[in-house]
C-alpha cells in the first residue's frame, strides 16, 4: 500500500530547526500497530496520522515508542500540510483528538494552535527528580501528565544536564524546565524519556502548561517564549483562561510516499 508522507520542521522559519515531525494524511485508519511501526520507522520525535471526517479531521499521534494524546507541533505540522500542499481554502482547521477539539488558524506566515489549558499546582520535590539534575530547582508544579520546575535564570536552563534514567523513575509523561528569559519572557526545555523522547526540541503541548503559569507569574496574557533544545524553537502564547494559543511557524523538509 502506497502513502503520502511529509516531513515538517515546526516553530521555525528555516530548514533543519524547531521540531520535525512526520505527518501522514490518510484515507482510512490502519491498524494501530502499523501506524506505531510506521512511526518508529521514521524516527522523529512526533509522527502525526489525520483524516478528513467532512468538515473536521481525526488526529492521532505517535512517538517511536508510543501514542499520545496530545502533540503541539504534528499538529502544527499537519495544518502547514493541510494549508500549503493539500489546498485546504479554509482559514481555520477543526481537530478531533483524545485530548478534545483542537483548532489551527493561519495569519499571514504564522499558524496559531488553540489547545485546552493545562494549569500545574505546587508540589513537593519528588526524590528522584532530586538526583536528576545538576542544579536544584527553585520550586516543582504538577500539571496532568509533567512536572514543570522552576529554576532561577536561563543560564541554569542552559546548563541542565538531566539524568535520563532517573527522570523515568518520576512515573510521568515528561518534565519540563523552565526560567525567565534574557531575551523573551521565558525559556524551557522538555524531557520525556517515558515515550522514547529524552529531549524534546519544541514540545507544543508542554505550552499549556507554561503558558498559564507564565501568564499568572508575570501577569500578563501575551508572552514571548523559546526552547533551548539544539534545533531550538520560537513560540507566541497567549492566555485565554481555560485555553491557551500558541504560535509559530512551519518549513517543509520533506514530500514522499511510503509503502507498506
Amino acid at each position: 500500500m502506497k502513502q503520502k508522507i511529509f516531513q515538517v520542521d515546526a516553530f521555525t522559519d528555516k530548514l533543519f530547526g524547531g521540531n520535525p515531525a512526520a505527518v501522514c494524511p490518510l484515507e482510512q485508519w490502519p491498524e494501530d500497530i502499523t501506524m506505531q511501526k510506521i512511526a518508529l520507522e521514521n524516527n522523529v520525535s512526533e509522527t502525526a496520522f489525520f483524516v478528513n471526517m467532512g468538515g473536521s479531521f481525526r488526529i492521532r499521534w505517535f512517538t517511536p515508542k508510543a501514542e499520545v494524546d496530545l502533540c503541539g507541533h504534528a499538529t502544527l505540522a499537519s495544518a502547514h500540510v493541510l494549508f500549503t500542499h493539500l489546498n485546504y481554502s479554509d482559514k481555520e482547521i477543526h481537530f478531533q483528538s483524545n485530548s478534545g477539539l483542537l483548532t489551527v488558524k493561519k495569519e499571514g506566515r504564522l499558524l496559531i494552535l488553540n489547545f485546552p489549558a493545562d494549569p500545574c499546582s505546587e508540589v513537593a520535590l519528588p526524590e528522584t527528580l532530586k538526583k536528576a539534575f545538576n542544579h536544584r530547582p527553585l520550586n516543582c508544579f504538577k500539571g496532568k501528565t509533567d512536572y514543570l520546575l522552576l529554576f532561577e535564570n536561563q543560564e541554569q536552563i542552559e546548563q541542565l544536564r538531566p539524568d535520563f534514567p532517573t527522570i523515568l523513575e518520576a512515573g510521568v509523561r515528561g518534565v519540563i524546565a523552565t526560567a525567565p528569559g534574557n531575551e523573551v519572557d521565558f525559556v524551557s526545555r522538555f524531557f520525556a524519556p517515558s515515550v522514547g523522547i529524552n529531549e524534546d526540541p519544541v514540545t507544543g503541548s508542554a505550552h499549556t502548561t507554561l503558558t498559564p503559569f507564565w501568564a499568572k507569574r508575570l501577569n500578563k496574557t501575551g508572552l514571548n517564549a523559546r526552547q533551548l533544545s539544539a534545533r531550538g524553537g520560537d513560540l507566541i502564547c497567549t492566555h485565554l483562561h481555560d485555553r491557551v494559543e500558541i504560535g509559530g511557524e512551519a518549513v517543509t523538509y520533506l514530500t514522499g510516499e511510503i509503502e507498506y
